[in-house]
């Protein structure tokens, strides 16, 4: 899988201005990415720690493990039509997701979809270098147990909410992810190629222990956290309210899977991509979370929903340490989105100053000071989150949807993406779209309100 943004004969000769652009903003050269690039992006966005995090946190909406499994794979159906439209954009004019703003939000306007996309992505950077880190603190710990006074939650060195041990895997884990990106995705070729298929390994090896250690007639797959069910109303509420929670979830990766399909060499392997990256590999998925959620109450007593703490409880040390490991391995490969689509987003305001590596970094630091485990780290936290990413990202995501395909008719002027001149189609008024600010304006607040209103 090769990264590359640079470009030649594609822009040699054109009038781009500077203020606008640089190597990385601009259309690339040559798209080279085919479905399974794109499928194995996908393996890396779903099968990690966050995603049975956010799938275990509907065990706790009192839905049964049948009923899980049916909104995981509806909630994929509507992330594959969701990501399908998001993905076309970028892929047919190679160009990046705050370029592609310019032409539904004006020049200047494009930054405000760019910077909320940015929080976003550098949150949920935080979120998986945390669990990354929690992973390592369970290797570390196994390998070396006398280390356990450092992880005490009571210590009078715990500093932000953190212990000094759990600081030390998150700034190492941290560190990790910045020096392999800040190779331009090079460096881990190898790392993305291996991860998602040893990812499946360990987490089919222990659904596999799990459920015979269970026992068949053990496995009850009407398992919920509550032991009153809840009525058939109730159950459909929950289910949709289940849904939205999952697509919110996904909403980074559909906004941010445009600055890949870019790559793609054509749409139909970004479809062909996406149909394998996303049902089917989410059916395997929901199938491996159902079946190692449900068969870890009469295994350990209680219901875990965490893989690390699954991971934690297993007698052998080697294979709590090759678990953990992997799932460290895990997080950063999904991290690489979380990665790139901010540093696209910061280089975006101000192309001449920041370029794709330092607005990588500048991210990286963001994630580091927002103190993730403070927000993230219980299932009502993970929802209400969640919850409020998707109120942020939907009235973006249907704004820009609604400006490519309705209002634009999928037709881009690509050189005007790069023109401050004020008689440029995408000058608008003064550099900004009324219209689509008044849409936004009118749209996020009742999003979120109506979060804030359920929660």
């Amino acid at each position: 899988m090769k990264f590359s943004s640079k470009n030649s004969d594609n822009s040699a000769g054109r009038d781009f201005d500077p203020k606008l652009s640089n190597a990385d903003l601009l259309p690339v050269e040559k798209q080279t990415w085919n479905a399974y690039n794109i499928t194995a992006l996908w393996m890396s966005v779903i099968h990690s720690v966050a995603g049975y995090l956010t799938a275990g946190t509907l065990f706790s909406l009192r839905l049964a493990s049948w009923q899980v499994f049916v909104v995981l794979i509806l909630s994929v159906l509507v992330t594959l039509f969701l990501c399908n439209l998001s993905s076309k954009p970028s892929q047919v004019h190679k160009i990046p997701f705050p370029v592609l703003c310019r032409a539904i939000f004006g020049i200047h306007g494009a930054h405000i979809p760019s910077i909320v996309r940015m929080l976003i992505c550098v949150a949920y950077f935080g979120i998986q270098t945390f669990l990354g880190s929690k992973a390592f603190n369970v290797a570390l710990l196994k390998l070396w147990p006398n280390l356990a006074y450092l992880n005490d939650a009571q210590s009078p060195l715990l500093f932000a909410g953190l212990s000094p041990l759990g600081w030390l895997s998150f700034v190492l884990f941290w560190s990790v992810q910045v020096a392999l990106f800040r190779a331009r995705l090079s460096a881990v070729r190898l790392l993305i190629d291996f991860a998602g298929p040893a990812v499946y390994v360990v987490m089919m090896a222990l659904a596999a222990y799990l459920v015979t250690t269970a026992g068949m007639a053990n496995l009850r797959m009407s398992l919920t956290i509550e032991d009153e069910p809840l009525s058939l109303s109730e159950t459909v509420l929950t289910m949709f309210s289940a849904m939205a929670l999952i697509v919110s979830s996904m909403g980074s990766a559909i906004f941010s899977f445009c600055d890949f399909s870019r790559f793609a060499k054509s749409w139909n392997s970004v479809k062909l991509g996406n149909f394998f990256g996303l049902p089917i590999n989410y059916l395997l998925f929901a199938t491996l979370t159902v079946l190692t959620i449900s068969a870890t109450k009469p295994v350990f007593g209680q219901m875990t929903t965490d893989p690390i703490e699954m991971v934690a409880q297993i007698d052998s040390p080697m294979a709590v340490t090759v678990g953990a490991l992997t799932l460290t391995m895990a997080s950063i490969r999904i991290n690489i989105a979380n990665f790139v689509c901010p540093a696209f987003d910061l280089s975006n305001l101000a192309p001449k100053y920041i370029s794709w590596h330092n607005g990588g970094l500048l991210a990286a630091l963001a994630a580091l000071l927002s103190t993730p485990w403070n927000w993230y780290d219980k299932p009502a936290a993970i929802r209400y989150t969640l919850g409020l990413i998707g109120a942020i990202m939907g009235p973006l995501y249907g704004i820009v949807i609604a400006g490519y395909y309705i209002v634009a008719k999928q037709k881009v002027w690509v050189d005007e993406l790069y023109s401050t001149r004020p008689t440029g189609r995408y000058w608008y008024s003064n550099g900004f779209n009324p219209n689509a600010l008044a849409a936004l304006a009118i749209s996020a607040p009742f999003a979120i309100g109506t979060v804030c209103f359920w929660h």
